[in-house]
């Protein structure tokens, strides 16, 4: 039978301070300042539960489902280390220190610059240090040897500068010193920003952009958690342009522009903000995106810009423009089509200009999203499209949503003069006749993901609508 001795604790004679104690399933060796050494001898507790045990060369402290503690303040030796670090979170350093052996800092530089002093190195130490506030950057943290030991071959401090930084060190020998075994420049944080993906991504500055020039999604990943402000995207909309008729020229998209304050970049005078119907707040949630081509809507969310008005058709001398984000232009004695169809404020676009009558069938430009189309002057001459805007939301100034001009018939003996694209993308008109210093074989379509307008015909092709544009912008960072 195999002899054993059942105790709750084991003290010592001398002062009674603990050598091993049991009380429920925690197991308590050593007393403050001990080093505690295990032996070969097997113990239980008076209820049976083991307090050590071996078998073989194997020694057990405690029984299954017990925790082994140290008395607090207690050290231990024999039992080695596995290459990590205890953590001092209890101790946030914030000026010069002295590292212990087997301890990792959190070292919080806000305040200033300061020095981690390394311990007298031996073979196998161990020590940690990461940027607590991702303050390295601005403020270093400076790592001084003990004595005329090395650090990584080279007697001399260094300093830690990368915002986030961590690294720990291994004491080798006396030629290397202590070993960098590991560094880690990522920093690695919860981000408090807006966070979404879809289209074309760039940066500029803080702010994230999103380019949608046909169909996708914009997905918000997860909505600022900094302020609601911040999730009140800047963003830009414009419905694919109209195409030029049998004579008026093509009317421009709807052009819907918000500018979030936080997203400093320089809008265009349509800026909408802050107008609530206007404004999109995003959550985290997919927002398909359609990017209107010639005469379709272009939608986010809540905005919808309308396509731009047809120009003008010529029917018995006369033919109307088309309503429209921008009105087309009319031929003849045709009227102009209406621009901001439907209503709203800021308004998306402008009216057409007027077809002037017989004998050249002149004809009006369509309207931009500036201005409106000019009205076909009682000469040979017929309406420019009306000039688009610009805004910078891109990052750069981009100029969009011109009208398209009106294209001219004319006789024989008069010169040809057909009216000239709006600025940010409008086509030209077509003219037939005489050699007039605008003389288009065919009408010109407007610039693509601009949402201009296309220059009308007549006798001639005319022009189509350029395709619209959506753009997002929001801070991100």
């Amino acid at each position: 039978m195999t002899s054993k001795i059942k105790v709750d604790n084991i003290n010592k004679v001398s002062d009674d301070s603990n050598i091993i104690k049991k009380c429920g399933t925690t197991v308590t060796v050593g007393a403050a300042s001990d080093g505690v050494r295990t032996g070969a001898d097997n113990l239980q507790a008076a209820d049976g539960g083991n307090l050590i045990s071996q078998s073989g060369t194997t020694i057990t402290l405690g029984a299954s489902g017990d925790t082994i503690t140290l008395a607090s303040g207690a050290s231990q030796t024999g039992f080695g280390r596995t290459g990590t670090v205890d953590w001092q979170t209890g101790s946030i350093k914030t000026s010069t220190f002295t590292a212990a052996n087997g301890e990792g800092y959190f070292a919080n530089t806000s305040g200033g610059a300061f020095t981690m002093n390394l311990p007298a190195g031996t073979a196998g130490n161990i020590v940690s240090v990461v940027d607590y506030t991702n303050t390295f950057q601005t403020n270093n943290l400076t790592i001084a040897s003990n004595g005329s030991q090395k650090i990584g071959g080279v007697a001399a401090p260094i300093a830690l500068s990368t915002e986030g930084q961590s690294v720990t060190f291994v004491y080798v020998d006396d030629t290397e010193g202590w070993k960098n075994v590991q560094d880690s420049t990522s920093n690695v944080t919860g981000n408090p920003f807006l966070q979404a993906s879809g289209g074309t991504e760039s940066i500029c500055g803080n702010c994230k952009i999103h380019t949608f020039t046909g169909p996708g999604t914009f997905t918000v990943a997860a909505a600022s958690v900094n302020c609601a402000s911040e999730n009140i995207v800047s963003y830009l909309v414009v419905a694919g342009g109209g195409g030029g008729g049998a004579g008026g020229g093509g009317g421009a998209g709807g052009f819907r522009e918000v500018k979030n304050p936080l997203t400093p970049y320089t809008a265009s005078p349509l800026d909408g903000y802050p107008s609530s119907p206007n404004r999109i707040t995003v959550t985290a949630q997919a927002y398909p995106i359609t990017v209107g081509g010639g005469e379709s809507p272009s939608t986010f969310s809540t905005i919808t810009s309308t396509s731009g008005g047809p120009g003008g058709h010529y029917v018995a001398a006369c033919g109307t423009g088309n309503n429209g984000g921008s009105g087309g232009g009319g031929v003849g004695g045709g009227s102009a089509g209406s621009g901001n169809t439907p209503p709203v404020s800021p308004p998306q676009g402008n009216n057409g200009g007027a077809g002037n009558g017989m004998p050249n069938f002149r004809s009006g430009g369509g309207g931009g999203a500036s201005a409106s189309g000019g009205t076909s002057p009682a000469t040979s001459s017929s309406g420019n499209g009306g000039n688009g805007v610009s805004t910078s939301i891109t990052g750069s100034s981009v100029t969009r949503a011109g009208g398209g001009g009106g294209s001219n018939q004319n006789t024989a003996i008069q010169s040809s003069n057909a009216g000239t694209g709006g600025s940010g993308g409008g086509g030209g008109g077509g003219a037939t006749g005489g050699p007039g210093p605008t003389n288009r074989p065919t009408g010109v379509a407007g610039t693509v993901n601009t949402g201009s307008g296309g220059g009308g015909g007549f006798c001639v092709s005319a022009g189509g609508g350029g395709s619209g544009i959506i753009v997002i912008r929001y801070k991100f960072k």
